[in-house]
């Protein structure tokens, strides 16, 4: 049958899916042996503690094959023991029966957005916002409309006239999607001003807020406090915040192991609505997470971690001012994976893309994180995986396609 005849099989939402851009162009990456890639916020894979992970799978296998037989959905009652000790580090107090073991963070964006969100309904996101969110929501056909990220993180006042604009057409947000800590794009850390301001606005608007926290953990140390990366749900007293995070940027990403945090009443529904999804994520991976938290893997690990990104954040910056100082300007980050770039003036990121590409390099555009189709004057820069050798060798071909820039674009674009 001809690809064209299969169309008329799809529904309105396998019509309309979206594809990330970040995984379009990890698949280029992968063609391509010589490309330094900036693109996709992959850990460091020389930091994955594998000997201690090497030793905790062979005693985990060891037993009576439980650790490779079916599990609960809900996730294995030890995991989620330990993870409502490690909410409780987070200054969260939740029991296990607020939690959900999910298959990456990723599947906790996908449920609430299957679980909570009707077509037509009206999501609030960052502008920027990360691209998976995004997906979640536009896949289950929402509304997306966007709200200003500036120095503090989400702008406050920016949020409040989005909010009165929609309510004056008749329309009322269901959720605000949050990124806090180092967001993914920009890097920019919400204020805990402003987060003890978006509980106040959710209580009195009346809508639910998705805090996504994969990077909350990898703040650099004499930068931030560990205490500027408490979560929205720290302060959640009316069970309005629905927390996400993953082990995915600290231990290792192959395992697939997220969890959610909120009121015990719709993790019910969304334990429910991940049945239909997988039955259950991984009984190993599960296993072997839990026995690494157990063991302290993830406690002498993560010091390490934030060292490394740091230094490699510290050596994009260096190599930036070095080339780029004055054609470039960026938000230098205290954590996370990614330095948020804005171009010069009458340069397009799509365009430089493309030339990128020709000296094998590759970055996000920054329009991809954006719901209102600007952003074309920006792109995202991911540190996280990339020696400090290849980051300098990047920035240079990063320099040289900007240097390949047509003569007189800019005067072209008025």
């Amino acid at each position: 049958m001809r690809a064209e005849n299969l169309d008329r099989f799809l529904s309105a939402t396998g019509r309309g899916l979206h594809a990330s851009a970040i995984r379009r162009m990890g698949t280029v990456a992968d063609r391509r042996a010589d490309v330094i890639s900036f693109a996709a916020g992959y850990p460091a894979t020389e930091l994955f503690p594998l000997e201690e992970l090497r030793a905790i799978a062979a005693d985990v296998l060891h037993g009576d094959g439980l650790a490779i037989q079916y599990g609960p959905t809900r996730g294995h009652a030890p995991l989620l023991e330990a993870l409502a000790e490690e909410m409780v580090k987070r200054s969260v107090a939740a029991e296990p029966p607020d939690l959900l073991v999910t298959t990456g963070s990723q599947q906790g964006l996908d449920l609430v957005a299957r679980v909570l969100v009707d077509p037509g309904d009206t999501v609030l996101v960052e502008l920027p916002t990360f691209t998976g969110g995004i997906s979640a929501f536009a896949n289950a056909q929402a509304r997306l409309a966007g709200v200003r990220v500036g120095a503090q993180g989400l702008d406050l006042d920016d949020l409040e006239g989005v909010t009165a604009s929609l309510r004056r057409d008749g329309i009322r947000p269901k959720l605000l999607y949050v990124v806090p800590n180092f967001q993914n794009p920009t890097g920019r850390l919400l204020s805990q001003p402003g987060r003890r301001g978006l509980i106040e606005w959710a209580d009195r608007h009346d809508c639910l807020i998705v805090e996504d926290d994969p990077y909350g953990a990898l703040y650099f140390e004499g930068e931030v406090a560990p205490d500027a990366v408490t979560p929205i749900k720290a302060g959640d007293a009316s069970g309005r915040v629905i927390y996400l995070s993953s082990f995915s940027k600290t231990l290792a990403p192959g395992f697939r192991v997220g969890w959610m945090a909120a009121d015990a009443r719709l993790i019910e529904r969304f334990e429910i609505a991940k049945q239909a999804a997988d039955l259950a994520s991984g009984t190993l991976d599960q296993r072997l997470v839990c026995e690494a938290m157990r063991r302290g893997v993830l406690d002498r690990l993560a010091p390490r971690l934030r060292a490394q990104y740091r230094s490699r954040r510290d050596a994009m910056t260096a190599a930036l001012r070095a080339r780029l100082d004055g054609r470039l300007t960026w938000i230098e980050p205290h954590g996370g994976f990614f330095l948020w770039a804005t171009l010069p003036p009458g340069e397009d990121d799509t365009a430089l893309l493309e030339r990128a590409l020709d000296e094998r390099l590759l970055f996000v555009t920054g329009s991809a994180f954006f719901v209102d189709g600007s952003g074309h004057d920006t792109i995202r820069l991911a540190f996280s995986a990339v020696s400090e050798a290849l980051i300098d060798e990047g920035v240079a071909r990063l320099a040289q396609a900007l240097d390949r820039r047509p003569v007189g674009s800019e005067a072209s674009d008025g």
